[in-house]
């Protein structure tokens, strides 16, 4: 059974900084690309970054150069870092993988950026 838990959410203010995790289980992590999306309220979830099995990323315009995602393999776990942060990244925060043309998604982390 797959399974996606994020974790790191918060409050931080305008121009801070936070890492969120994403642990994975019930699959072989190495073999999968992973992505973080995000939803704000009253908005459609979007991509925000992605990582190949072979460590390939690719950004949103949105957060190029602020943010940066990366695996662990060893931990089963992906990580968005996130600087520069503004009060428009402000959403929940979830990690997604595709197995088989089956989406699976966390429950989500909720990130506020806000003075």
């Amino acid at each position: 059974q797959v399974q996606l838990v994020e974790s790191g959410g918060g409050l931080v203010q305008p121009g801070g900084s936070l890492r969120l995790s994403c642990a994975a289980s019930g699959i072989i992590f190495s073999r999968y690309a992973m992505g973080w999306y995000r939803q704000a309220p009253g908005k459609q979830r979007e991509l925000v970054a992605a990582i190949t099995s072979g460590g390939s990323t690719n950004y949103a315009d949105s957060v190029k150069g602020r943010f940066t995602i990366s695996r662990d393999n060893a931990k089963n776990t992906v990580y968005l870092q996130m600087n520069s942060l503004k009060p428009e990244d402000t959403a929940d925060y979830y990690c997604n993988m595709n197995r088989r043309g089956m989406d699976y998604w966390g429950k989500g982390t909720l990130v506020t950026v806000s003075s």
